[in-house]
């Protein structure tokens, strides 16, 4: 049968065609994503196939936002716990991107040598991803208003996260305090359900979608349900620090993530790496696993801090109302110049009028140095609204960066940035300064 004959050489050849097709692109400076597609298209089973002999299965974290710097936490906590821990690191978060990430780790005859996968995925492409590779384990951090060019009305997001759970075969960790996500539970149907959630006193500075939109002074709606335990709530957040309460007692933890978002997202990442570890004292050491959650630092772009002349340059991705906002209030202006790029390519999303559903008063006293970006009079526009005073705008961002370095010597420095801002500005900061490759 020469067809089968032929279908069975082309998925014996996947591995090394798809890594020639790695190595050349890699050459060339780029097309991380290029060698998933070539092996999606010859060989479909690929990821089904490599993955299914994990023992510990696959995870997936989506939600809207937090992704990155949340998988990036869980990876390090299992791997403090002795796990050999695959990721797609290379920051695809579509299916293509994982099984590119795949054939960089796996040998010749297509074997993976790690113990458990943890996957950032795409809302969407998360959907198409556990169709074909049911995971063990899901986490679902929140539904926000982002790129609704894309998916619409923000409950067809929730929907997407929904089916997500629906196809984990073992446990899913789902925010408390979402109720767009809380209530995935409500759907479930032989799942381990647990949550990560917060403190009364820290619940004002995470207000879901909803509660953004409302009216000032707006009552909550009445008849609410009662919250269920969380495994792991947020206590308290410090300047370099943070408190976690679980298994009836609360510990301290320095910090070297920034922000209180990622503070929140640390929660979610203790959540899901005590569930893959079995959760108890027994099967997990909680002296290593702090130890290891105190030194992650911020994922590339997320609050990452780099050196410029001396002085700290920190880059902010921002992508929707809720993560500009804590944005804000965890990087006070005082003391820095700042610069905000706003991109509205395919991967920031088209549509930009949720910058009028940010309040930028913060930046009032200080001003904004320069803006940049293919939306930066939009920006400008939006500020003027709110009285913050602007200096330069230049919609080219090299030439913008160059200016706000130089103008702004001697002084640390701040970016606000969408996401393919963010990769502009950092590859021009590349060639001035040491900059984590993500490749």
């Amino acid at each position: 049968m020469p067809l089968l004959g032929y279908i069975q050489n082309m998925v014996f050849l996947s591995v090394p065609l798809g890594k020639l097709v790695r190595g050349v692109s890699r050459l060339r400076g780029g097309g991380s994503a290029l060698p998933g597609l070539v092996v999606e298209k010859i060989d479909p089973g690929f990821m089904r196939r490599t993955l299914s002999t994990l023992p510990h299965g696959v995870a997936v974290v989506s939600g809207t936002n937090g992704k990155t710097t949340t998988t990036k936490m869980v990876v390090e906590l299992l791997e403090s716990q002795g796990l050999k821990v695959f990721t797609n690191r290379t920051g695809s978060n579509f299916t293509r991107g994982v099984a590119a990430a795949l054939l960089g780790e796996v040998d010749w005859r297509g074997r993976l040598d790690a113990d458990v996968a943890v996957l950032e995925l795409d809302e969407a492409h998360a959907v198409h991803f556990v169709n074909s590779v049911p995971p063990r384990y899901c986490l679902l951090l929140n539904v926000l208003r982002d790129q609704l060019d894309r998916f619409g009305e923000i409950d067809k997001t929730a929907q997407l996260l929904q089916h997500i759970a629906a196809k984990t075969t073992g446990t899913v960790v789902l925010n408390r305090e979402d109720p767009r996500v809380a209530r995935i539970a409500d759907t479930l149907t032989g799942q381990d359900v647990r949550y990560f959630g917060l403190d009364d006193s820290l619940l004002a500075t995470f207000p879901n979608d909803d509660e953004m939109r409302a009216a000032p002074g707006s009552p909550a709606p009445a008849g609410l349900p009662a919250k269920p335990p969380a495994d792991v709530v947020l206590r308290k957040v410090g300047a370099d620090s943070a408190e976690f309460e679980y298994d009836g007692g609360t510990v301290t933890t320095a910090m070297k993530l920034r922000g209180v978002y990622n503070i929140f997202n640390a929660a979610a990442a203790l959540t899901l790496a005590r569930s893959i570890c079995g959760g108890g004292a027994a099967t997990t050491n909680h002296e290593t696993l702090l130890h290891a959650l105190s030194q992650v630092a911020p994922a590339f772009g997320r609050g990452e801090s780099l050196t410029v002349d001396g002085q700290p340059l920190d880059l902010v991705l921002v992508k929707n109302p809720s993560g500009f906002r804590l944005g804000l209030k965890s990087f006070p202006a005082g003391g820095y110049a700042t610069m905000i790029a706003i991109n509205d390519n395919y991967a920031d999303g088209r549509d930009m009028s949720w910058l009028w559903d940010v309040e930028f008063d913060s930046l009032r006293d200080g001003g904004v140095d320069t803006l940049t970006g293919s939306r930066a009079y939009d920006m400008a526009l939006r500020l003027q609204y709110d009285e913050v005073p602007v200096g330069a705008v230049d919609t080219d961002i090299p030439d913008a960066l160059a200016a706000f370095i130089r103008e702004g010597q001697g002084k640390p420095k701040r970016i606000f940035c969408t996401y393919t801002a963010m990769l502009a500005i950092r590859r021009e900061l590349s060639k001035i300064t040491t900059v984590e490759v993500v490749s």
